[in-house]
């Protein structure tokens, strides 16, 4: 069994304050990671940004698909090239970039699940990002639309939660934690005090109800394009639905400290005996 599937956001990899990549955050994490984890990597549109702007001095024109394509083509060199540097030399790192499709096709997703599973046998480290450089939004809901007529249950994988989530389903990873910039989930997230430490409940349908219960408190989110902690909350019911641990925190907390409890976070947990 994989023991770790691991997700962090674009805004966790970036220093805000000087509007560069956060190269100790990197270096944080690549003192961390080891085979047997899965990391699900965000960051390349948002590095490739910054790049650009530093080699141009200016942005890119336009802000749409394209443009999108663009940084996240120039920052997925840039995102790779970090986790290298960073990461124990020891250990191969091995990219994939995925799509909806490679989900959605039982021979393609099986395919994932066996170099994802070699990889950790193989000392190497997997480093998983969504393939925003060639799947555009337009191509990928018409690609959904077709999928949708042939079949129930399409994943569209909109962003890299929903990638993670389906990645710890398809390994049956023991945990997914998911890195951000805040600590958890929120009663309010304009209170710090209102950390929602835990959310269990002792069958899949008793907890599924909770979570609803708790995305209605769920507002806003990181950054224009982000989808917020509600629908993280939405993306990971198939992992708990499985009997996965899946765990929030913030991705200033070294995982171990998280895993074991040391440090704030948001622990969700399917208690149901058949697992």
């Amino acid at each position: 069994m994989i023991e770790l599937v691991g997700k962090i956001g674009s805004m966790a990899l970036i220093d805000k304050v000087n509007g560069d990549i956060d190269y100790n955050k990197f270096a944080n994490l690549g003192r961390q990671l080891k085979p047997g984890m899965i990391w699900v990597s965000s960051g390349a549109v948002e590095i490739g940004r910054i790049d650009y702007m530093r080699r141009t001095g200016a942005e890119l024109p336009t802000d749409d698909n394209h443009t999108k394509a663009n940084y996240a083509a120039q920052g997925q060199a840039i995102l790779m090239n970090m986790y290298r540097n960073f990461i124990n030399p020891q250990y191969g790192i091995r990219q994939f970039l995925v799509e909806h499709n490679h989900f959605n096709n039982e021979k393609k997703s099986i395919h994932i699940k066996k170099l994802l599973e070699a990889a950790a046998k193989q000392n190497c480290v997997p480093i998983v990002n969504y393939n925003d450089a060639v799947s555009c939004e337009e191509l990928r809901k018409f690609e959904i639309g077709i999928l949708c007529k042939k079949k129930q249950n399409v994943l569209e994988l909109v962003d890299n939660d929903e990638t993670a989530s389906q990645i710890a389903c398809l390994v049956k990873a023991k945990t997914l934690l998911i890195l951000s910039t805040l600590d958890g989930i929120y009663e309010d997230v304009c209170d710090p005090t209102s950390l929602i430490r835990e959310i269990s409940a002792p069958s899949f349908e008793a907890l599924n109800k909770k979570l609803d219960e708790v995305k209605l408190k769920c507002l806003g989110a990181s950054r224009a394009g982000a989808n917020g902690a509600k629908y993280k909350l939405e993306y990971i019911k198939p992992c708990l639905a499985q009997g996965t641990q899946v765990i929030i925190a913030s991705a200033k907390y070294n995982i171990d400290d998280i895993l074991a409890g040391r440090a704030p976070s948001t622990v969700i947990i399917n208690n149901s005996k058949e697992f």
